[in-house]
């Protein structure tokens, strides 16, 4: 009998006759280590995962042998809610240990038996359809973990069994990566958890289970599709008091929408709530997450629709050192009070679960020259923009009217010495009318259908408290420019969209730490809900986006070429606010790109 390893097809055999046993092998035990995996008939699962000091529940799924190979590739491809333990061997079965002797007390089914992807009702034994099992292959799925320690470790009461039987799970709008024909919508569980708690829950919870005892989303249950939380679609609801934060794990469940969802002809599974009892580990180890600079930490980045995100504190570390280099001022403008800490952390979280975007730019300073337009924001705007893209992000870019032909003539090349990968749609807005930025952002005008999830401002001037727009002379220019700033005033009170105002090298900054993040496995797997793989930054197309010292001096090229002028000395060269390309903005842009990339 060899050593398990993932793909290895498991032996399942007697051990009583009351019992229904598979065997399997721990990864690191010798092939005379044979553990038992004991069928449990109570419903509620916290009382299961206490009942055997050692063992973790796991469920139960039977497909037919032409299916197997499919289910087990799904099943990898989405280890988060489906992490497999192991699989018999089709025609292996031990037949009398297939039917479990019922639980008298407590009359519980023990599986759910499927036909063409319909329950078609519960079953204490499996005994009586043997025949069908012998070309049939068993699957032991891990649970994620045990969630009761984590909750007393960080402080929080626990659940008391009578009161609560099986938790409420919810299925998502969040779609598991699709494999042969198996395709389902994620299925969590939820547990409300007091505000100033969510911290030291993720990281106790992370402690006990690594990978697996990540949270896949923190906050409003609408962002994943769950309407009602008073309503799950198994289980019982747990009400959230206030001050609570909701917080989703994964659930094993997924298991039956992915069953259900194949329309096999025949097919069995645990029934909700009734597990088998194992001592095997899942894939992932808790020693993964153990160290402090791979602890996951909990940050705040939407009020309206609440949300929290997660990255690892090496991931953090590093966006903050990023935010503490471009605020230096090598110009002596005075501009340290405008600094918000953590803002690039916050803003780059947010933009990482964004989908469409719009960044504005232009500050047209030089008011008795053509073009007015200064160097200063549009480098960074496109830097940020050439990442977005990279990420399959939907990117916009509003601009002033009067200035779209130079805008047009800047994407164009940019395309064209592939700084940028395709052209950015340029938008105009023009004002006028209440409600004319609510139109502009919403489909149909309606504040329930965001067109975009967030705004970046960049280098972009706004309005001053007597309704004028001046230039950093105290000129007004109000002439000159569109009101743009609208529509950030205007996102404020839309649920749903964000928006950030940075500097030039705040453009870069954003990008840079947009490449940290999607390279933060603890970020990925948040980020999409612990289904599809990870994958490293060496196989991604975004690692070729990042801003460079060649990218961005060709990018200041194409604006001199354009007689765009430096914002201070209003000279055409090769310079932003009067700070020298190669002298002082060459080495910003290597300086966040080494932070950026190196390891650890």
């Amino acid at each position: 009998m060899s050593v398990y390893t993932p793909g290895t097809q498991i032996p399942c055999g007697l051990v009583k006759s009351d019992m229904m046993t598979f065997t399997l092998l721990r990864k690191s035990c010798l092939p005379s280590a044979v553990r038992s995996l004991i069928l449990q008939k109570k419903p509620n699962i916290r009382n299961m995962s206490s009942s055997a000091e050692g063992l973790q529940p796991a469920s139960v799924v039977v497909l037919p042998r032409s299916l197997a190979l499919a289910f087990e590739k799904f099943c990898q491809a989405n280890s988060g809610p489906l992490p497999l333990l192991g699989r018999s061997e089709p025609g292996k079965w031990t037949l009398p240990a297939l039917g479990a002797v019922p639980d008298t007390r407590m009359g519980c089914p023990q599986f759910r038996k499927y036909e063409f992807g319909t329950c078609m009702g519960s079953l204490t034994s499996l005994e009586e359809c043997s025949e069908q099992l012998k070309d049939m292959v068993a699957f032991l799925l891990g649970r994620s973990f045990s969630l009761e320690g984590a909750l007393e470790e960080a402080g929080l009461p626990g659940r008391n069994a009578a009161d609560h039987g099986h938790l409420g799970a919810y299925k998502t709008a969040v779609p598991c990566a699709t494999i042969a024909g198996f395709c389902c919508p994620l299925v969590v569980t939820m547990r409300p958890v007091p505000k100033d708690k969510l911290e030291r829950l993720v990281q106790a919870s992370c402690s006990a289970a690594g990978e697996q005892g990540q949270p896949v989303h923190i906050g409003d249950p609408g962002l994943l599709g769950i309407k009602d939380l008073s309503k799950p679609d198994y289980g019982e609801p747990v009400v959230c008091q206030p001050g609570d934060v909701p917080v989703f794990w994964p659930s094993q469940l997924t298991s039956l929408e992915a069953v259900s969802g194949c329309m096999t002809p025949l097919a069995f599974t645990s029934a909700p709530g009734c597990t088998v009892m194992t001592d095997l580990k899942g894939p992932a180890a808790p020693a993964r997450c153990l160290t402090p600079e791979g602890m996951p930490e909990v940050h705040h980045i939407s009020q309206d629709p609440l949300h929290y995100s997660m990255a690892s504190a090496s991931a953090v570390r590093k966006i903050r050192e990023l935010e503490t280099m471009i605020a230096v001022d090598p110009g002596s403008r005075g501009i340290g009070h405008l600094l918000r800490p953590d803002e690039l952390l916050r803003a780059s979280l947010s933009l990482s679960h964004a989908r469409s975007l719009l960044l504005t730019t232009g500050l047209p300073t030089h008011f008795n020259h053509e073009p007015p337009e200064e160097t200063d924001g549009p480098p960074g705007a496109v830097a940020l923009a050439a990442f977005l893209q990279a990420l399959e992000k939907r990117v916009c870019m509003v601009v002033d009217r009067r200035a779209l032909s130079l805008y047009k003539k800047l994407v164009d090349e940019a395309v064209e010495q592939g700084i940028l990968k395709t052209r950015i749609p340029l938008l105009t807005y023009q004002g006028g009318s209440t409600g004319a930025a609510q139109a502009f952002l919403c489909a149909d005008g309606d504040p329930k259908s965001p067109r975009f999830d967030h705004l970046v401002a960049i280098e972009r001037v706004g309005r001053a408290a007597d309704g004028n727009y001046y230039n950093a002379r105290m000129v007004s220019i109000r002439h000159l420019v569109d009101p743009i700033d609208e529509l950030f005033l205007a996102a404020q009170k839309i649920p749903g969209i964000s928006s950030t105002g940075v500097s030039n090298w705040g453009g870069y900054a954003l990008a840079c730490a947009l490449y940290i993040l999607n390279s933060c496995e603890v970020h990925s797997r948040y980020l999409r809900k612990a289904v599809g793989p990870f994958r490293a930054p060496g196989a991604q197309s975004w690692t070729q986006a990042l801003p460079s010292v060649a990218k961005e001096e060709k990018m200041l090229s194409i604006l001199v070429r354009h007689r765009v002028r430096s914002g201070v000395s209003g000279l055409v060269g090769m310079e932003v606010d009067g700070l020298r390309f190669h002298d002082t903005h060459a080495q910003m842009i290597q300086k966040l790109v080494d932070v950026t990339t190196v390891h650890g």
